[in-house]
């Protein structure tokens, strides 16, 4: 059974992973770690409101015996510094993961990153770069398993309330998008269920784009 640590549930991908864990017979309980309250109640999940995802230490009690976390925290690169950018996507990311291994040896780590990102450390833009720079580090780390998902649009969760702005500008060309680019678009569904899978039989690829998560969710 999944004993799940689930980051950005105050986000619409969060929210979503969430969402599936509670419905899921496959996980037992849940804790979420955010800033502030996610509005959620269930007999299975428990909250932790945290300021300070660089300093950990206060909390770290609260995080051992859990075997998955789904890491679904971040923010766009858009007007913001790379020294910026880097500190609130890999510093922060990787502060965590290592609090997390010390008490957890058997966990696999879950991580949200982004379509078109490239680990190899050659890319030229920089949202790219830094994700890129997170994700080798995560695989690097010695996690039971480390996956590293990069969904692109995602057909929002309906009733679900942190959806962005601009899906739902989007509106009823989702469908048509999920026809015309079925390599570029998944549901939300799917990433909370292909997360759940991934920690409950794995995987054979590190690394899941959209197709992956597509056919992992389907396991």
């Amino acid at each position: 059974m999944i004993r799940a640590i689930i980051t950005g549930s105050t986000g619409m991908v969060g929210e979503g992973v969430l969402h599936e864990c509670l419905l899921s017979s496959d996980v037992e309980k849940v804790i979420v770690i955010n800033r502030k309250p996610c509005g959620v109640t269930h007999p299975k999940l428990k909250e932790i409101i945290h300021k300070d995802f660089y300093n950990l230490s206060s909390i770290e009690g609260d995080l051992t015996n859990y075997n998955a976390c789904f890491y679904c925290l971040g923010i766009t690169s858009l007007r913001m510094k790379e020294e910026d950018y880097y500190k609130l996507t890999y510093t922060m990311t990787v502060n965590f993961a290592e609090t997390l291994l010390r008490y957890n040896k058997e966990m696999t780590f879950c991580y949200i990153s982004g379509a078109g990102t490239d680990n190899t450390g050659k890319a030229k833009n920089m949202w790219i770069r830094v994700k890129g720079a997170t994700e080798a580090k995560l695989l690097s780390l010695p996690f039971k398993r480390a996956y590293m998902f990069r969904p692109g649009l995602m057909k929002p969760t309906k009733g679900l309330k942190n959806t962005l702005t601009i899906y739902k500008m989007l509106g009823l060309l989702i469908p048509v998008l999920c026809f015309l680019f079925p390599k570029f678009v998944c549901t939300l569904k799917e990433v909370g269920i292909a997360m759940i899978n991934a920690a409950n039989k794995g995987y054979e690829k590190s690394v899941l784009e959209v197709k992956d998560i597509v056919l992992l969710a389907k396991k």
